[in-house]
């Protein structure tokens, strides 16, 4: 995640210590994105999950849900981001939010917001949930279309609400492509209009059902424009006081491309942005992010959903996570000495790392090429 707010504006936020603190390469736990479930009440036509909207039964019941927690924080994991599918369509998904939190993980949920009524909102903060992001991909017409069902725009939107009301940090999720490129500044409006808390923009990746997306995945130039149109907005919330926190995901060139533009208008905060983005190091796969899914099986983020390490059915995640015998694990902690052609060359290499590998592999079928949605010049990285 690159921070916008924290990057441009100053401004702090909740999770700065996950991506702004230097911490030894031997203390560095991940996050864990857990897909509880495999079913889903929506059909989304990006979903990275390939979730489906039938009922499954669940791999992993509550009891052996609860031993992999035990183990989780044993490991000392700082976050698990409960995720599906919808994970609010497994019966014992609060329990296990209250479970991690009296273990001391800090439990978020990514969710469709379709689900959480006054009830279910207030049960979620009463077990100590503190964070929920909430997909929208436009305004109703646009995010229904995405969703595949007719009303999810105004289900989610009370789903937020409902939060808000019931104290939850509430944000939403939405993921860039041609589709719903113009509906990006409208999230801001509806962001002011509704006080959300956190506005998270995410590239499009092609896993699962987003890799039929490929070909609506913005150009460099496009993506260029709806970055500085991202920066502009968010100062602007700065400036009025509205203190809705805007982040961009899974694309690492966020960050140089930022901190360039601040040096052209002589920020004087842009050395401290460098310093920031060294510490943050960029994509983090297999090391600062980690996936289990819905069957147990251990990703090396919740995109690469084509090579398991292991499955905590068998082994303890904390087991599999730190065994270098996998040659793809190891490798991937390693992962600069092996990056091909213009990510090889970087000069922002220390704070990117490469970007996405999944995205590479999903274009050129060898993990370690070029990100093809690395939108910065041959200029801006050094090769001219």
């Amino acid at each position: 995640m690159i921070d916008v707010s924290k990057l441009y504006c100053g401004v702090d936020g909740a999770s700065d210590h996950l991506r702004y603190e230097k911490k030894d390469k031997g203390q560095r736990r991940p996050v864990i994105v857990w897909n509880v479930t495999k079913s889903c009440n929506l059909n989304c036509i990006h979903c990275y999950a390939n979730a489906q909207t039938k009922a499954y039964k669940d791999a992993i019941d509550t009891d052996k849900a609860k031993s992999i927690i035990d183990d989780l924080a044993d490991f000392n994991i700082p976050v698990i981001l409960f995720s599906g599918g919808e994970p609010l369509l497994r019966k014992d998904i609060v329990e296990l939010i209250s479970y991690a939190v009296k273990k001391g993980i800090r439990a978020v949920l990514s969710t469709n917001g379709t689900l959480i009524d006054q009830d279910t909102a207030k049960r979620l903060k009463d077990a100590g949930l503190s964070y929920a992001g909430i997909s929208l991909d436009g305004l109703e017409k646009i995010n229904d279309s995405f969703r595949g069902i007719k009303g999810a725009f105004k289900k989610a939107l009370q789903g937020i609400q409902n939060c808000k009301k019931a104290g939850i940090k509430a944000g939403i999720r939405f993921t860039i492509s041609r589709l719903n490129a113009e509906e990006v500044p409208k999230m801001f409006d509806l962001a002011r209009e509704e006080g959300i808390d956190r506005l998270c923009f995410y590239h499009l990746v092609y896993s699962g059902r987003g890799s039929s997306l490929i070909k609506e995945d913005l150009s460099h130039d496009e993506t260029r424009r709806i970055m500085d149109l991202i920066i502009d907005r968010t100062k602007e919330l700065y400036e009025t006081g509205i203190k809705t926190q805007v982040l961009t995901v899974d694309n690492h060139a966020d960050g140089p491309y930022i901190y360039l533009r601040m040096l052209k208008e002589a920020n004087p905060r842009a050395e401290e942005v460098l310093r920031l983005l060294k510490i943050n190091g960029g994509n983090s796969s297999a090391e600062g992010i980690g996936c289990i899914s819905w069957s147990g099986d251990v990703y090396a983020d919740q995109f690469w959903r084509h090579y398991s390490f292991g499955n905590v059915l068998k082994r303890p995640f904390s087991k599999i996570w730190t065994d270098l015998s996998d040659p793809l694990m190891a490798k991937l902690r390693q992962k600069k000495r092996y990056l091909k052609g213009r990510c090889a060359r970087c000069r922002w290499l220390d704070i990117c790392a490469g970007n996405l590998r999944v995205r590479a592999e999903a274009v050129t079928g060898d993990i370690w090429a070029p990100d093809p949605a690395c939108y910065l010049t041959d200029e801006e990285i050094g090769l001219c």
